[in-house]
């Protein structure tokens, strides 16, 4: 299950608009200067993937209709990807876009590695190699993610998997083996294991940007969750926030964010201040433009089915929907940061920021970990939790989340562990729609999706189909690389 391939920094992963004949040795010089810790935590700033992955994992998901003709907003790389089909594109919001920008990130954070390593005085730079370590195995683990086979202990040890690349380049052509899902998921573990006790968060400018030892714990929590160690995630959660107390940190929708203005909701969701923000990434994208205006997307049936129907609490959530023409759904996180080319042009650039790593996310990872782990009732009162911050008016005698609510609701009878996972997805759900958070749970629990169309075809995704795993580029396969199956 190895294969090998010639691996090009000119002309297969890591450029984002084409090759460029000098830039390998622009790129090698500019990394010679690498002299001191403040130059290389600059470059550290680039060691996130510049990208967005929400336009293609949104429509993938089922949190995504086919809205017809009351959507303005028709492009491929929003309708190829609610058909299952790979998208020919390499513009923002394609996976190519995504696949390009993370090993850019990566080739960031070998570069400091590299400058570290040669560093007369390498112990100045341990918070550096820290933050370095931990972003390299983040890029690393959203590619093996969303490009290879979910991880399966019965099957991980012949998966392919993605490079995991640990040098920077230094010829135009470089080998590099793909391997397996185990090796990949053994080496994201050993650079977040290394990494994540050196970071010290004073020597971030704004820390929120950047992997805190918050963010990095919360990381690990996804992680673990795949690899499913869920005592893992259980201690990793409760080393997110002081003494394990996530709730006070969850976004406060009751009390503050339902009772703003849209421009308010649209300014608050993302920013730096906000508890709940523990990574935030700025990328190009046209999400924040267009997510609710794209025509496979959230609809009204989902809204529904979301927001206005009572979930298991017996209650509907707070969160103020808001609408941009019938039928193009928002829940308000997302505004756009347009960077003109210069200052008296009318082009530029859309920026949209994302949260990576939120206080909600550690929450529902820490309770699917103790309901694997038998811990019924810390997961209760993690969803209790939740929903006390979601309820307008909550009373914890009538919210509560019952064994017996759970079995009506869900008609899981006396399979109380099932209806508790049903509950948490569907709060999930909720919680993260438009943010493209949904496909990975899809991916974990090897849900099946089924897309229709306002003409009546019917596109069904099963739990072993292979158009779960997003087609690696065109560029890399012509570089000697095998392609998924399709």
């Amino acid at each position: 299950m190895k294969h090998i391939f010639k691996y090009t920094l000119l002309c297969s992963i890591m450029t984002l608009s084409g090759c460029q004949d000098d830039y390998l040795e622009q790129a090698v010089d500019q990394r010679t200067q690498l002299n001191t810790v403040e130059k290389v935590s600059e470059l550290l700033v680039t060691a996130y993937p510049q990208a967005d992955y929400a336009t293609f994992t949104e429509a993938m998901s089922d949190l995504a209709e086919d809205k017809g003709t009351n959507s303005v907003i028709t492009e491929d790389v929003n309708r190829d990807p609610y058909f299952f089909r790979d998208v020919e594109s390499k513009a923002q919001g394609s996976a190519d876009n995504y696949w390009n920008a993370s090993y850019a990130a990566i080739a960031a954070a070998n570069h400091a590695l590299e400058a570290i390593a040669n560093a007369p005085n390498p112990n100045d730079y341990s918070a550096q190699k820290g933050e370095a370590l931990v972003a390299r195995a983040y890029a690393h683990f959203m590619l093996v993610t969303l490009y290879s086979k979910v991880y399966d202990p019965a099957t991980a040890a012949t998966d392919p998997g993605i490079p995991y690349v640990t040098t920077p380049e230094k010829v135009v052509l470089g080998k590099y083996e793909r391997k397996t899902v185990a090796y990949v998921y053994e080496q994201i573990e050993k650079d977040l294991m290394e990494g994540l006790p050196l970071i010290v968060n004073t020597v971030y400018r704004v820390p929120k940007y950047h992997f805190t030892t918050a963010a990095a714990h919360a990381f690990a929590t996804r992680f673990y969750l795949f690899k499913q160690d869920y005592q893992k995630v259980v201690e990793h959660a409760n080393q997110v926030f002081p003494g394990g107390n996530i709730g006070p940190n969850l976004r406060p929708w009751v009390s503050v964010y339902s009772n703003l203005t849209a421009n308010e909701g649209l300014a608050i969701y993302t920013q730096a201040t906000e508890n709940a923000n523990l990574l935030l990434v700025e990328t190009p994208s046209n999400w924040a433009r267009y997510n609710a205006q794209y025509r496979y997307g959230l609809s009204t049936r989902l809204v529904d089915n979301l927001f206005r129907q009572p979930n298991v609490t017996g209650d509907t959530w707070v969160y103020p929907l808001y609408t941009q023409r019938a039928d193009n759904w928002l829940i308000l996180k997302f505004r756009e940061h347009f960077v003109r080319t210069d200052l008296n042009a009318t082009t530029g650039v859309p920026y949209t920021i994302f949260p990576l790593f939120t206080a909600e996310e550690v929450l529902f990872n820490r309770a699917e970990a103790n309901l694997a782990l038998g811990n019924i009732e810390a997961t209760r009162t993690d969803l209790n939790l939740y929903a006390s911050a979601r309820i307008a008016d909550y009373n914890r005698t009538t919210h509560n989340i019952s064994n017996t609510k759970i079995a009506n609701y869900y008609g899981t009878g006396s399979n109380v562990r099932l209806g508790m996972l049903y509950t948490i997805l569907d709060f999930k759900a909720a919680e993260f729609v438009q943010q493209g958070m949904r496909w990975f749970d899809l991916l974990r629990h090897k849900i099946p999706v089924t897309h229709y169309t306002v003409d009546g075809q019917v596109i069904q995704l099963g739990p072993e189909d292979p158009h779960r795993l997003l087609q690696l580029p065109q560029e890399v396969t012509l570089a000697g690389i095998e392609r998924n199956p399709r």
